[in-house]
């Protein structure tokens, strides 16, 4: 249920709503707008008689809301969201980019993904310490070391950082590393670790499952937004379907769907979405095209002898070409990327 109030609604007439609503059994989120006081009332009693609001001093309407997921929705937030950085937002109006290695292998491999990928224009650094990895042969990352060298990567070049937390053990962990946590397609239902990025402070970046629907999908952020954590992102990276030829199929049309849906941001990754190298700039190009708010992309450089996810990974100047070729489409399409990179500034060629 959301309870709309009016413009001119003063304090005391929103606390004595939210006294009501609790003393009537349900959780309270509030969200604040340039006009309007919205609440959103979660759990409680089905029957309960919406008319008993509907008649309290400052309540413009009373909406039930048929969709499973309360806050995550329009409904509850009718304006868009964006989760804000120092200099940057994600959902703003401004294209924000997420880029770096698969894995952390060594420190003069992450150094130099992190200098390549901030002269080309990227925000945010990617990388992984913690892999879950389908073989438990296959490289699992470096942990602790691996956060470590990421971070001192992306301090040096001023990039924040995101990085995989695969269980609730790992969470003060990483987030004593990261900027962003990312909550991988495997981990998307995991419930127990959602409840505990609830907890946290730290924007959490929610991958789709690899079979998830967008109302599953949307019920997992509904996990973090119920435990008091605003700041969700939510990344397209591909489903399993009948196609066997890309390693996943990228799912465009989520895009606008999400955005219709939700007010939480969304990005794409169209290194996982198709797993093949030369697809993932044609994705990348196809995702801020239908909207996306930001793109996350595997950069290495040396793909070739990647420990893991080396044929998805690009080469730097592959990247440098991508960036040069979003800052034309953005701008038809309302937006911006970046439009100053490091070399024009002289930082560097």
């Amino acid at each position: 249920m959301v309870v709309v109030m009016e413009e001119r609604a003063s304090e005391e007439q929103v606390q004595h709503v939210i006294a009501q609503l609790v003393e009537k059994g349900f959780d309270i989120h509030r969200s604040t707008g340039q006009l309007r006081s919205v609440l959103g009332a979660v759990g409680g009693n089905r029957s309960f008689d919406t008319r008993l609001i509907e008649v309290m001093d400052g309540v413009h309407e009373v909406l039930r809301i048929t969709e499973p997921y309360k806050l995550a929705s329009r409904t509850f937030k009718p304006e868009r969201s964006a989760v804000s950085f120092d200099e940057f937002r994600v959902g703003g109006d401004e294209v924000i980019v997420m880029a770096g290695p698969c894995s952390v292998e060594t420190e003069e491999q992450i150094a130099a993904a992190a200098a390549a990928v901030k002269k080309a224009g990227a925000k945010i650094l990617r990388g992984g310490a913690f892999k879950p990895r389908s073989s438990p042969y296959s490289f699992q990352g470096l942990g602790e070391d691996g956060l470590r060298m990421m971070r001192a990567a992306a301090d040096a070049e001023g990039l924040k950082v995101v990085s995989e937390v695969m269980d609730v053990s790992q969470i003060e962990l990483v987030v004593g590393y990261a900027d962003i946590l990312q909550v991988g397609a495997r981990n998307m239902q995991n419930y127990t670790l959602l409840r505990e990025l609830g907890k946290a402070r730290t924007p959490v970046l929610l991958k789709r499952g690899i079979a998830a629907t967008i109302e599953e999908w949307l019920l997992s952020a509904e996990y973090v937004l119920a435990g008091g954590n605003t700041d969700v992102i939510l990344c397209e990276r591909g489903i399993r379907t009948f196609e066997s030829y890309t390693r996943n199929t990228l799912d465009i049309s989520a895009i606008p769907v999400i955005q219709k849906l939700s007010h939480l941001p969304i990005i794409a990754d169209p290194s996982h979405g198709t797993g093949l190298r030369d697809k993932v700039a044609p994705m990348a190009r196809a995702a801020i095209a239908a909207g996306a708010d930001g793109l996350i992309i595997e950069v290495h450089p040396d793909p070739d002898h990647a420990l893991s996810d080396g044929a998805q990974s690009i080469f730097p100047l592959q990247f440098d070409r991508l960036m040069a070729e979003l800052r034309i489409i953005a701008p038809a399409i309302g937006r911006s990327i970046c439009l100053e990179p490091v070399a024009r500034r002289g930082w560097g060629a």
